[in-house]
C-alpha cells in the first residue's frame, strides 16, 4: 500500500471522525448553521471552492481503483468531495436548499452522522494499522 494511501486514509478518517462527533455533540447548532448555509449563496460558493480544491487534491494525488478497500475508499471520498464542490459551484443555493430538505438530513441526522463516524473509524483504524 502506498504512503499516500496511508496518509490520506489517516487524514480523511480522522477528519470524518472529528466532524461527525462535533456535529453530534452540537446537533441543534449544526442543523441551524447548515440550514442557514444552504440558503446562502456566498456560503455555498465558498464551500464549493473549498470542496473542489480538496477533491481535486485527493483525485490528482490518489486516483487508485485497486489494491484493497482503503485505497478505493480514499479515492471515492476524493471524487465525492470533487463532485460536491462542483455541484455547489454550479447549482443555485435555493436548489441546494431543496435537496438538503429532500434527502432528509435533519430528519435522519443521527443516522447520517453514525455512517460518517463509522467510515471515519474504519479508515483510521485501517490506515493506522499499517
Amino acid at each position: 500500500m502506498s504512503e499516500t494511501t496511508i496518509f490520506l486514509g489517516r487524514l480523511l478518517g480522522l477528519y470524518l471522525m472529528a466532524i461527525s462527533l462535533g456535529m453530534l455533540a452540537n446537533r441543534r447548532q449544526t442543523l441551524a448553521t447548515l440550514n442557514e448555509m444552504a440558503h446562502s449563496g456566498p456560503w455555498m460558493l465558498f464551500s464549493g471552492m473549498v470542496a473542489t480544491a480538496v477533491g481535486l487534491a485527493v483525485v490528482l494525488g490518489h486516483n487508485a481503483w485497486s489494491g484493497g478497500a482503503l485505497p478505493i475508499l480514499v479515492t471515492l471520498v476524493g471524487w465525492a468531495a470533487l463532485l460536491k464542490g462542483v455541484a455547489l459551484l454550479l447549482v443555485p443555493a435555493e436548489r441546494f436548499a431543496q435537496v438538503y430538505i429532500a434527502v432528509g438530513f435533519e430528519r435522519y441526522f443521527f443516522a447520517w452522522m453514525i455512517v460518517v463516524l463509522a467510515i471515519g473509524l474504519w479508515m483510521s483504524a485501517d490506515a493506522f494499522a499499517r
